[in-house]
């Protein structure tokens, strides 16, 4: 089976600067994007997952959702603050792409937005129209994120691993860790873990700090097991290392 994150014809990278690998880009944001990627491939099912009116259904799966939504947000913020400012300055032949990707990201906060209030209803009160109405939106952002996620990979982290640091690489990481509650951080590991490869898991677990991964071996992957089968009971849970 073929790479996804692999340029497509007519595609082109961004010019790579000369000198050493400063940070893992590309690998770390493979990781991640994979997540993303799974998340929003299923989120269209599990907005059509709530009978009309079941409202204890609509409720769990809505929160997991505004979880998702948010942490994308997050994510794309964090670049926009702590990756393309600084490529831009330091490699500025990749104004082009710096350009296009932020675009991206600009459609994507829309949809994003346009998203949140059909959620929040749908959330509170099951209505069966507004579950179709969320599940087509979701399916317009997956759309958007499989060319996005994609070609942010391919195109711009090359370039990116050559610019940033280290350290300012584990700040882009971990920005907006702190809003989100400690249990929810813990099962979206565990949703990263199974969505990647083994090598890519051993790796993932071998860059967190210690605590953390204590605190995923201790409660994040029994939390991670309970919201997967949850949102999807009855389906076999994806096994993590």
């Amino acid at each position: 089976m073929s790479d996804f994150f692999t340029m497509r014809e007519g595609e082109t990278a961004a010019p790579v600067p000369d000198g050493p690998v400063l940070c893992p880009a590309t690998p770390a944001m493979r990781r991640v994007h994979r997540v993303f990627l799974w998340a929003y491939g299923e989120a269209p099912g599990l907005a059509r997952s709530a009978a009309d009116g079941d409202t204890e259904r609509s409720r769990y799966v809505g929160d997991v959702l505004g979880n998702f939504d948010k942490l994308l947000h997050v994510h794309h913020e964090g670049e926009d603050l702590f990756m393309y400012p600084q490529l831009g300055e330091r490699a500025p032949g990749c104004e082009l792409h710096i350009a296009q990707m932020l675009a991206q990201h600009e459609e994507v906060k829309g949809v994003l937005d346009e998203l949140a209030p059909i959620r929040e209803q749908w959330r509170d009160t099951a209505d069966a129209a507004l579950g179709d109405q969320l599940a087509a939106g979701y399916e317009r952002l997956s759309a958007m994120l499989q060319v996005h996620l994609r070609r942010e990979v391919t195109e711009v982290t090359p370039a990116v691993e050559k610019v940033l640091t280290q350290e300012e690489f584990e700040k882009l990481a971990s920005h907006g860790v702190d809003a989100f509650e400690k249990k929810v951080v813990l099962a979206y590991l565990g949703m990263i873990l199974a969505t990647n490869p083994p090598g890519d898991q051993r790796e993932f677990l071998a860059e967190m700090p210690l605590p953390i991964r204590l605190a995923y071996r201790l409660v994040g992957k029994r939390l991670y097991r309970e919201q997967y089968s949850t949102l999807f009971p009855g389906r076999e849970i994806p096994q993590t290392i």
